[in-house]
């Protein structure tokens, strides 16, 4: 059986798909720079965006595969997204506070 794909299905799979080429350089980038100063700061910013990457790359693949195929209302995947959202940007903040 094939199951019918919406337009709208694709525009949430394409724009996952970038946050999580531009939230991984992000990472990435600000991981190197943490590992070329020792900055606790750079640190927590590489995590803080590694949280939020992962966030919104789960909660998307969440909505559209699982609750897909299991009974489970569109709020639990956003709850979820949302929640690893805001802890990523707690940790982003918490990086901008953090002294040597």
């Amino acid at each position: 059986m094939i199951s019918h794909v919406s337009g709208a299905e694709i525009a949430v799979a394409a724009t996952k798909t970038l946050t999580l080429v531009l939230g991984g350089l992000i990472t990435y980038h600000s991981y190197r720079a943490y590992r070329r100063t020792a900055a606790r700061q750079l640190g927590a910013l590489a995590l803080g965006f590694a949280i939020v990457t992962a966030g919104a790359v789960l909660g998307g693949t969440f909505h559209m595969v699982v609750s897909r195929y299991m009974d489970v209302p569109l709020t639990v995947p956003i709850l979820f997204e949302s929640a690893l959202t805001a802890t990523g940007l707690t940790v982003v903040l918490y990086s901008l506070y953090v002294r040597r």
